[in-house]
């Protein structure tokens, strides 16, 4: 009995130090640009499996992951269709649809993905048709990261953003940014306590003025 309890004591500490090196990383993600997320990676592989379990325990409380409304979504579209999956995770888009999917993330935690910094990603100009933001929009350079998407979308190419609702500082200000950014909003749902899921379609290239209103909460998660 004394060994038991021994263990679950010391499950209990080790957890407990995870989580918070789970919210510590978290936290340097949103306060730092893309680029240095790359180096911190770099530097600390381990860091980003902390990190993805962390978050994975997280929207696995929520009644449902937004990744699976896109799937979806992808699923009634041509399987022609390109896409580019910008903070891939897992690949789980990639290994969902037919379609061909470039998977973009930090770390490797698949096969499927190709690293590297999100605001600088190796396809050509105007190759895509759908570009996926799923829970992925951190980072001090939102607007060099969305530059990109903007960059690698065909003209009236699909843009999909799914972020944690509380997030939104003023949505009306974000919408009108994605605008100067050369998006056009197609549909909004707010329908979701946990997430918003907006669509965009590409209709001109960015406006080359700084976008005020893209402005992002960081996810903030409590200690448990």
């Amino acid at each position: 009995a004394p060994a038991g309890r021994s263990a679950a004591l010391r499950a209990r500490m080790e957890e407990r130090l995870l989580s918070a090196r789970f919210r510590y990383i978290n936290q340097q993600l949103y306060t730092s640009s893309s680029q240095e997320a790359v180096k911190l990676f770099q530097n600390d592989p381990e860091a980003f499996q902390i990190y993805h379990r962390g978050f994975a325990q997280q929207v696995g409380r929520w009644p449902e992951n937004p990744v699976d409304r896109i799937i979806r979504y992808l699923r009634r579209r041509p399987a022609s269709l390109v896409v580019a999956d910008f903070g891939c995770g897992d690949c789980k888009i990639a290994n969902s649809v037919r379609n061909k999917v470039h998977s973009f993330d930090l770390v490797p935690l698949s096969p499927l993905v190709t690293v590297c910094d999100m605001a600088k990603v190796p396809l050509a100009a105007e190759s895509v048709d759908v570009a996926v933001f799923c829970l992925a929009l951190m980072g001090t350079n939102l607007q060099e990261i969305l530059e990109e998407a903007n960059r690698v979308l065909k003209q009236g190419g699909t843009l999909l953003v799914a972020e944690v609702a509380s997030r939104f500082e003023d949505t009306r200000a974000f919408m009108t940014a994605m605008a100067q950014l050369g998006f056009k909003s197609v549909s909004k749902d707010f329908s979701s306590p946990f997430f918003f899921l907006l669509e965009f379609s590409k209709a001109a290239p960015p406006r080359p003025r700084p976008c005020a209103g893209l402005r992002l909460r960081p996810c903030r998660y409590k200690r448990r």
